[in-house]
């Protein structure tokens, strides 16, 4: 028999909601990185349901939509005092529902894989996130970089919706005033990289992190570790194994993986040998 709690009314979420969905968060073990739910719940689309109890958010999730081309579907929770009712199922069937015909991604944990692979999503690649102090390993990179100015904008978004495939204007334009720090590598024809470092409860996040080669987000990483006294954190494209080798004999250790998913296409778009990092697993 169907869960009562599955024909509680969905509805969207707005910023409003922030504070309940760190709740959530919290209420499942995780950080309450209420900085990181900020940026989803105003780029993207919030989705949750109502506790019949009154007290906060049964399940809520985000989506950040990319187009027709590619949505990305993050932050999947279920408060733990209705967990295994069926609630997340329900909560996935009414956002793809919404969806219907947008390819979609996600990133699975262990945990959550099966029920995504019931969903008709399968495996399209593998992420491993990697935390620490970053304490420089080996020579010291040779690419410059140097802070991004107001001007360097539009070759920004340029340069990033070549490399994702799609474009993310709304997200990435967002970085200047979401995130501490944002660099650029460049030579004469123009940029060659980016890449950010945001707050999140005690860490700074590296993401996104677009660089034409290895050398640069080498270096791109190097010079955010450089402004600041925290640790870092990153989730990065197991295919980019020279980055993390780097990045684990400069201190930082691994910590979780999860799986690339996608629905309804058959590989991510753009080009992953520039695609080093996400802004966040959650917006794909």
């Amino acid at each position: 028999m169907p869960s009562p709690l599955t024909e509680l009314p969905l509805r969207r979420l707005t910023i409003e909601d922030l504070v309940a969905c760190a709740d959530l968060s919290e209420d499942r073990g995780w950080p309450r990185e209420e900085h990181k739910w900020g940026l989803l719940l105003t780029a993207g689309t919030g989705y949750g349901v109502d506790a019949p109890d009154g007290k906060g958010l049964l399940t809520a999730c985000v989506v950040t939509s990319y187009g027709p081309g590619l949505a990305a579907i993050g932050m999947v929770l279920v408060a733990g005092r209705f967990a295994r009712q069926g609630v997340g199922r329900r909560l996935m069937k009414d956002v793809l529902r919404e969806l219907r015909g947008t390819p979609l991604t996600l990133h699975a944990t262990p945990y959550g894989r099966p029920l995504y692979e019931e969903l008709g999503f399968e495996a399209v690649g593998r992420a491993e996130m990697v935390t620490g102090h970053f304490r420089p390993s080996g020579p010291a990179p040779t690419v410059s970089t140097r802070p991004a100015t107001a001007d360097d904008l539009p070759a920004i978004l340029r340069l990033d919706a070549e490399v994702f495939g799609e474009d993310r204007t709304h997200l990435i334009a967002r970085l200047p005033a979401f995130s501490d720090q944002l660099r650029v590598a460049e030579d004469s024809a123009g940029l060659t990289g980016f890449a950010a470092a945001w707050p999140n409860v005690t860490t700074h996040v590296v993401g996104p992190l677009i660089a034409r080669d290895t050398a640069t987000a080498k270096a791109l990483v190097a010079s955010l570790a450089a402004g600041t006294d925290r640790p870092l954190r990153t989730d990065v494209d197991v295919r980019h194994e020279e980055l993390l080798d780097w990045l684990k004999e400069s201190g930082l250790e691994s910590v979780a993986f999860n799986t690339v998913m996608a629905s309804a296409i058959p590989a991510l778009p753009g080009d992953w040998t520039r695609r080093f990092a996400p802004l966040t697993v959650a917006a794909g």
